[in-house]
């Protein structure tokens, strides 16, 4: 069974509904990218998904070993969010929190993971750092070793990688890559068509007709070719 399967989604809020009939799932390995105008039901499908909001029909399951609380999530930042006034290694180590004991402490191992993660992303020497002192791009290095403090099988990433600049923005698509290499599945929301299409093996196109296919198949479906183009959609 799929890691995520979610089936017959309607989705929206109070009355107002934003998507209809959306069924799409992620296995193991998976880099799926969730595109599509602004107000489409994006973001909502994350907030759905992270059972922040109920979907207003359908069923979202979940299987392979996988459990809801085992989702790393990357949200966009606002600007209060950015300007916290804690350590990195204090955020990372909040990332703990979902699996945690119940404690009011964090364990050994608890630490050892977050410091691992700091390692990873290249962030260990800034762990006493204030995270409202750090860059742009520093900033979502830390919430992406938070987010893999809760998971090592799946990431929900909203626009990771919105207001970066371009360097900054290339070098977090090739760390989330270099994390879905490894086997971590990843579930990205992005503005960005083209760099959905360069690192993604699926795509969700959520507009008046619902796309759900591998990334060959959109670059070969008409709703593609319409925000690709028949020349742009060529693989690298």
């Amino acid at each position: 069974m799929a890691q995520l399967l979610c089936k017959n989604l309607m989705l929206g809020y109070e009355n107002n509904i934003l998507v209809r009939d959306l069924s799409f799932e992620v296995n193991q390995g998976d880099y799926l990218c969730i595109v599509g105008e602004n107000g489409s039901g994006k973001s909502t499908l994350m907030r759905t998904i992270l059972r922040l909001q109920p979907p207003m029909g359908g069923e979202i399951a979940f299987g392979d070993g996988m459990r809801p609380n085992e989702i790393g999530y990357l949200p966009q930042q606002t600007v209060v969010q950015k300007d916290f006034p804690a350590s990195v290694r204090e955020i990372v180590l909040s990332g703990c929190q979902g699996h945690s004991s119940g404690s009011f402490f964090y364990s050994k191992e608890e630490k050892q993971l977050a410091a691992e993660h700091m390692e990873r992303l290249g962030i260990a020497e800034l762990s006493g750092r204030c995270y409202r002192e750090l860059s742009g791009g520093q900033q979502q290095r830390v919430l992406l070793a938070r987010a893999l403090c809760a998971t090592g099988k799946l990431l929900l990433l909203d626009e990771p990688v919105s207001g970066l600049d371009p360097k900054v923005t290339m070098e977090m698509y090739h760390l989330i890559k270099g994390l879905n290499d490894q086997g971590i599945s990843i579930i990205m929301i992005s503005h960005d068509i083209q760099a959905a299409v360069k690192y993604a093996s699926h795509i969700l196109h959520i507009d008046a007709d619902i796309f759900y296919g591998t990334k060959k198949q959109y670059l070969a479906s008409p709703v593609g070719k319409r925000y690709i183009g028949e020349e742009g959609g060529e693989e690298k």
